[in-house]
């Protein structure tokens, strides 16, 4: 039995979306305690910005004449979609930055995505049960000033449930910025709550996701 987990935080000391993942990974490992984590922290271990491109042409390239680059790329495509296809579940921890998607989580999409067993109609990987943690600095709900800023989170829940083809569900907390930025100071009530629930959610996702594996097992 393997989870694998994926981590984008730039901030892993401090990072909220780390700790909702920890939870998820919390109730899998009592569920599973013997069971491995396949681990990809793509701060620590970016995947080059280069990469993607070259498998791209590579594809188009007979093998023979791929250039070292386009070979290192389709290599790094291919331990990354060996990663997601090996594992019984999968955990992506991924927040919102400047708005939009982190580029270390599109990047690694991009790639892993080049893959043929990734990049085909219906994947390796459909129906595996999987959690998305995304955290969101500021409130971008229904109603709020910034109502429509969030270009993340729809983006993610698209690529893993509908092109991956994954059994999805998702972890989302905001305000993770109060306390932080004085200017959310008034708001410290409201992300408490926010906090605690997402906490809760992370904890019911994590089981589901053992439970799930179990079923299937």
């Amino acid at each position: 039995m393997t989870l694998f987990r994926l981590d984008a935080s730039i901030m892993p000391a401090t990072s909220a979306s780390r700790a909702l993942g920890d939870i998820v990974e919390q109730e899998w490992a009592a569920a599973h305690p013997d069971s491995a984590v396949t681990r990809r922290d793509l701060t620590a271990d970016p995947v080059p910005a280069t990469a993607w491109q070259n498998a791209v042409l590579g594809g188009f390239t007979p093998e023979g004449d791929r250039s070292p680059a386009q070979l290192e790329a389709g290599a790094l495509a291919k331990t990354l979609a060996d990663e997601v296809v090996d594992a019984d579940a999968l955990l992506f921890d991924v927040p919102l930055y400047n708005f939009g998607v982190s580029q270390h989580f599109k990047t690694w999409f991009d790639l892993v995505k080049t893959d043929p067993r990734i990049g085909s109609a219906v994947t390796a990987v459909n129906g595996k049960p999987a959690t998305l943690v995304t955290v969101l600095g500021g409130n971008y709900s229904e109603g709020t000033p910034k109502e429509g800023w969030d270009h993340s989170t729809e983006w993610l829940v698209r690529v893993l449930r509908d092109v991956l083809g994954l059994d999805l569900r998702v972890v989302s907390r905001s305000f993770t910025l109060v306390g932080v930025d004085p200017a959310l100071n008034d708001f410290t009530e409201m992300a408490a709550g926010l906090k605690s629930d997402a906490e809760e959610v992370a904890r019911k996702s994590g089981r589901e996701l053992a439970a799930l594996r179990g079923a299937a097992a």
